[in-house]
């Protein structure tokens, strides 16, 4: 039996695109491997502290529950633990909150060791606190002075190994993530993009339909927790790295995202974004909203993102869409399952990584292979040419590494003939590393 409780403060933001706003619940719920019987909403100005939705709506609850013959209560809501036992008292059935709902997911979807980590932490940072539940059971039997009975005893034995639990994992996931960072720093030499986006917009399937990736894709939600990397050969462009992250939902448990920073260093530095939004569906608005603001969380809202908006083959409300492409005018329309409108995407995403680049024609000694190398690795070596001495090389290269450049003498940098990059050329032939015009100019 699913329930959904919408206070004053968030009913304009929760589910206001779709007529039924348990859809996502009843999603989550059935891809635990549970199946709905009955749906509850209430819309309250606070909630209750006791039981969250109040004592008149739990004895119609207990109603619905006894004849539809419920096993579990789920709410779309945070309870708190006396809510929850409060509840299991009165209905006689157990009773979940959405955080646990989704952590059930992440442990039943993680495969890598990294992951299963990062899923025990989140589910003991949420036990913690409602350890006391578990040992209602036993009583409190006072001995003498200063003396417990064994239930506080055994729950202050259980908090104390959870709490031992909780710090290993913190610091075995800070070695990951440690690790993690280097090995994609490792890789700076290369152009990266990661695909972000609520759960289910399709992102493994454009994985899929870009790379080659073969990565799970199905028609679920959390479908991919994992990170995948792929190289993709961007047309017009050349090899970049393209990584596939696990999707974001709206109220995503906090130490949940918390968790999960070492599978999402990808995205940290990834050079830019494609945020994949399913046009198709009627809460798309909120759905990008969700994810701006786990970006935000994570502290990376400021980097570059193209918004791509897929599944537009499945798209039954052509005014929505509209509404859609009036909204983002700079969106991508795609769909990754028929393919329509990736070279669009594509496209897009050249220009988009084109635009910290310059044009430049880059005159050195012949015989500086140093300078070469350092060219080759961190631009774009598009011709080579000798007159004399001197070695001519025609590149696009980061803007951000102009500046290794202008310590050498013999190294001239100037515009590639045919571009407009002339406000970037000091006095004495080299590039000004910070014009932000010419950057515009180039892009």
């Amino acid at each position: 039996m699913l329930v959904g409780v919408y206070l004053a403060s968030d009913r304009a933001s929760v589910g206001h695109d779709t007529s039924d706003p348990l859809e996502e619940l009843a999603g989550l719920v059935e891809t635990a491997g549970a199946e709905v019987v009955g749906r509850i909403t209430q819309n309250r100005p606070t909630p209750d502290p006791a039981s969250y939705i109040g004592q008149g709506k739990v004895e119609s609850l207990k109603q619905f529950v006894d004849a539809a013959d419920a096993d579990v209560v789920v709410f779309d809501n945070d309870l708190s633990p006396a809510q929850i036992r409060n509840l299991e008292e009165t209905l006689g059935v157990k009773v979940l909150d959405r955080t646990e709902i989704i952590l059930d997911i992440f442990s039943a979807r993680a495969q890598t060791h990294e992951a299963r980590l990062a899923v025990e932490l989140a589910q003991l940072e949420y036990s913690l606190p409602r350890l006391k539940r578990m040992w209602t059971h036993l009583s409190r039997m006072k001995m003498g002075v200063g003396m417990r009975g064994p239930g506080e005893k055994q729950l202050e034995t259980d908090r104390r190994l959870v709490e031992k639990r909780i710090n290993d994992l913190r610091k075995d996931l800070k070695q990951i993530e440690q690790r993690k960072e280097r090995a994609v720093a490792a890789r700076s030499d290369r152009m990266t993009v990661s695909l972000v986006g609520y759960t289910n917009a399709g992102k493994s399937t454009l994985m899929n339909k870009l790379t080659d990736a073969d990565v799970l894709a199905e028609d679920k939600l959390f479908a991919t927790l994992d990170t995948r990397t792929r190289r993709w050969q961007l047309p017009g462009w050349g090899p970049v790295l393209l990584s596939d992250t696990v999707g974001f939902i709206r109220n995503l448990p906090h130490n949940l995202v918390a968790s999960f920073k070492a599978t999402l260093e990808e995205t940290r530095q990834a050079d830019l974004l494609i945020h994949v939004a399913d046009a198709s569906n009627p809460a798309a608005l909120d759905q990008i909203a969700a994810v701006y603001e786990v970006l935000q969380e994570l502290g990376i809202d400021e980097k570059d993102t193209l918004l791509a908006l897929n599944k537009v083959d499945c798209v039954t409300d052509p005014l929505a869409l509209e509404s859609l492409r009036t909204r983002y005018p700079q969106a991508v329309l795609i769909s990754a399952a028929t393919g329509d409108g990736l070279p669009r995407l594509a496209s897009a995403v050249g220009d988009a990584l084109s635009k910290d680049f310059l044009d430049l024609e880059i005159h050195l000694p012949a015989s500086d292979g140093k300078t070469l190398a350092f060219l080759a690795k961190y631009g774009e070596v598009l011709s080579r040419t000798y007159v004399e001495d001197r070695t001519v090389v025609h590149c696009r290269l980061p803007q951000k590494y102009i500046g290794p450049l202008r310590g050498h003498e013999d190294v001239q940098i100037r515009p590639y003939k045919g571009g407009d990059l002339s406000s970037s050329i000091s006095s004495n032939g080299h590039v000004d590393a910070t014009p932000q015009a010419s950057v515009d100019e180039v892009a």
